[in-house]
């Protein structure tokens, strides 16, 4: 039998539902502390053609490199921001995986910190929506 690598995704059922922020990935099972759940992926992008191109779903690799997210095939764009997050994403090789920092239960949104340059420029200005801050004004 192959031995899976940390980065492999563990296959964890997961589904794009309604969330505080739009739309958002939820846990369709318990999914273990320290595991990868899933790979962001999508459209490599290199130097200027990223800023060029714009959106919210880029995802900086390196000073060269960015993954536009925003095609069918990766859910992991519906990952919303979170300021107490359940997950972090991990660059390695190129990659971006995401790995899940506590136990998430089945039914719980997955969230990361989307760092604060991102928070700043698209998040403050409308206010955040993840848990931690739904409800306050």
């Amino acid at each position: 039998m192959a031995r899976m690598s940390k980065y492999t995704p563990r296959g964890h059922r997961l589904s794009v539902r309604r969330s505080s922020a739009g739309k958002g990935l939820f846990a369709e099972e318990d999914i273990p502390k320290g595991v990868c759940v899933i790979e962001y992926t999508g459209r490599i992008l290199r130097g200027k053609d990223a800023e060029d191109r714009g959106g919210r779903y880029l995802f900086e690799v390196d000073a060269r490199t960015t993954i536009d997210g925003n095609v069918p095939s990766n859910p992991a764009r519906y990952i919303n921001h979170s300021c107490r997050p359940n997950c972090e994403a991990v660059v390695r090789g190129g990659r971006v995986f995401i790995f899940s920092r506590t136990r998430i239960k089945a039914g719980t949104e997955l969230g990361y910190d989307y760092g604060k340059e991102y928070f700043d420029e698209f998040i403050k200005p409308k206010g955040c929506r993840c848990e931690t801050h739904r409800g306050k004004a």
